[in-house]
Order: C-alpha cells, then structure tokens, then sequence
C-alpha cells in the first residue's frame, strides 16, 4: 500500500489531466461500484476529514461527497462560507491564503461549489478555486464553479461507456441548449463538451442565437476533436443537431449577457429564456436520432429542458449518471488523498 502517482493533485478541470490520468479515475470508480463496500476501499481515508465548501445549495453533490468519504472511512465537513469569517470584496476577513494554509493542516482535501449568482463576473469562481490550490498543500477538488464540472464530466463518461461500450470513438453527442426557469450556468455543458472530445466523440452543440459559450473552451473542444479525428459543429437549429446523435443532452445556460454591472441577472435571464419554448428535446425531435440516449446532470427543469416522457423513458440513464457521481468521486478522493492505495 501507498500513494497513488496522483496523490496531492488539484482537479479544477479535466482538460488539465492527461487522458490516461482521466483512465485511472474511470478505472477504479469501475471497481469501486462493482465492488462497493470492499474492505479495499473502506479505510482508505480512515479518520481523515474533507472539507466541503458550499457557496451554493446542492442535492447530489452534497450527498455524494458525504456518502464518498463515509464510504472510504473518512468524514466530509459541511461548510458554508457565510457562516464564516472569510474577506469578500465587501467585507473584512481572513484571506484565502491563511484560510487555504489552515484547513491544509486539518484536511485531506477540499472541495468548493460556486456558482453564478455568488459570483459578480464570468470565471470569478473558477479563479476562487484557483487561488485556494496556489496556497493550500492538499488537493482542491471542484464540485462545480461557474466554468468548469469534472466530477459531472467523468460521471457522464462513466455512464456513456457502461451503455454504449468501452470506446466512444464514432458516437455523436448533442449538447443542446433547452429553454428554462434557472438560468443556468456554463460548468456542466462546457465539461461535457471539453471530456466528451477527449474521449473521440462527435461533438454537436445547439442553441440559439445570443446564447455562445465560452469562446476559449469551444476553440479547446475543438482542438480536442481534431487531435481525435471527431467533428465539432456548432447549430442554431433545433432540430438539425439530433440527425445522428447517438446521446443527447438537453439543458438550459445563461446568455453571455448574464453579467452587467457586477451583478447576475438572473430574472432577465430566466424571462428571456422562457420566450424560446420550441427549444426543448421531447419524443418528436429523439425520433430524429440513432436510438440515442438522454443524459442530464439534473436537477431537471422537466417541462422546459426536457418533456417527462424523455427524461423518465427507457433511454434515459440520468439515474445511472446520478450515481456514478459517487463511484467517480471515491476514485477521486482515493487517488488524490489516500496514502493507502
């Protein structure tokens, strides 16, 4: 037993780790859920604490994370900075840097969680969870900022392989933007795309005009797709996009209009959004596919996103996703913190 050559590493985004960095997680999470209360897994992280930083409520990451560390033999912290003596841009406080040296000293690890409306501008809470790795001596693990999810991106892939087999060269994803009531942020859809490619998948991303993701994370899906001799397309078609697809994945996002001001406009999001109700994926436009399957980091806006019908018929794996939330963060957790292994 000892450290894994990952041991000690941040994970903020997957397009950081090698592909074959991406394989070992996929690989033991695969285990892991064959395997799951193995005596081999249950004391990897005996008696050591993950923190858990919410800036933003959560349902599957919260109980994941928890069940996770329980899982290894650890304990995850709840934590929410509010309740919490740390420096915004309003208010005095304790800097990251004393806060990251800190808790290094009493954790494994730590995870963060912020989303758009605590943040004032696009990629301000990727930079948060950027600042804390540059001071911290443990990994810093994102559950989720305003640019990137890997913990959600390695969930879907593991679900994509268990369905349609072990290589995904060939296959077709269609990542289409849905209409909604949650103004969404960018995270999910971006790490679909950035892993997706990285995995040899087509990639075919829908949504109407005024609704551009990332500039620099399309160009690094793109580059992704060339270096895998996959295709990368862009539509503002709602249906051209299925022809093909053999998964789907409908899902709202914020227009890059969002931010005005310093602040998040979510009201005016949500409104606009709403207008555009021919954007959902329902059995009409999944009769254009190959059979495909439907996937989704939920929560979902049934009724906008996705119709009942889609989201709960027999292609759909958004439950098994849902769960492969938790093998794939043991893995990671194991990997990056364990000197078990």
């Amino acid at each position: 037993m000892g450290k894994s050559e990952l041991f000690g590493r941040d994970l903020i985004c997957s397009q950081e780790w090698k592909k074959e960095e991406l394989d070992k997680i996929l690989e033991l999470a695969k285990k892991m859920k064959k395997d799951r209360f193995s005596p081999k897994y249950t004391k990897l992280l005996e008696n050591r604490t993950f923190f858990m930083f919410f800036y933003n409520p959560s349902v599957r990451t919260r109980q994941s994370f928890e069940c996770a560390a329980t899982e290894l033999g650890g304990h995850a912290q709840f934590l929410e900075p509010k309740t919490m003596r740390l420096k915004t841009e309003k208010t005095a406080g304790e800097t990251v840097e004393d806060a990251a040296k800190v808790m290094s000293r009493y954790a494994c690890g730590i995870g963060i969680r912020i989303l758009e409306d605590k943040i004032s501008y696009y990629g301000q809470g990727d930079e948060l969870l950027r600042e804390y790795a540059k001071y911290a001596s443990i990994p810093i693990i994102n559950m989720a900022d305003d640019k990137f999810h890997p913990c959600q991106g390695l969930a879907d892939i593991m679900g994509l392989k268990e369905h349609l087999g072990e290589d995904l060269k060939g296959k077709k994803i269609l990542i289409t933007w849905a209409h909604g009531a949650l103004a969404r942020s960018w995270c999910s859809v971006q790490e679909a795309a950035l892993i997706c490619s990285r995995y040899g998948m087509d990639v075919t991303i829908a949504y109407p005009e005024g609704y551009d993701l990332d500039p620099e994370v399309m160009e690094k899906v793109k580059k992704n797709c060339e270096e895998n001799g996959a295709k990368f397309e862009i539509t503002h078609d709602v249906r051209e996009g299925y022809k093909g697809a053999h998964v789907v994945y409908s899902r709202n996002w914020m227009s890059p209009n969002a931010y005005e001001g310093g602040e998040f406009h979510k009201q005016e999001e949500i409104e606009k959004a709403l207008k555009l109700t021919s954007w959902i994926c329902d059995s009409e436009k999944m009769k254009l596919t190959e059979n495909a399957l439907f996937i989704h980091p939920m929560p979902i806006d049934r009724g906008h996103e996705v119709t009942d019908e889609v989201a709960s018929g027999e292609r759909s794996i958004i439950y098994d996703v849902a769960e492969n939330r938790l093998h794939v963060q043991k893995a990671i957790m194991a990997l990056t913190m364990s000197e078990r292994l």
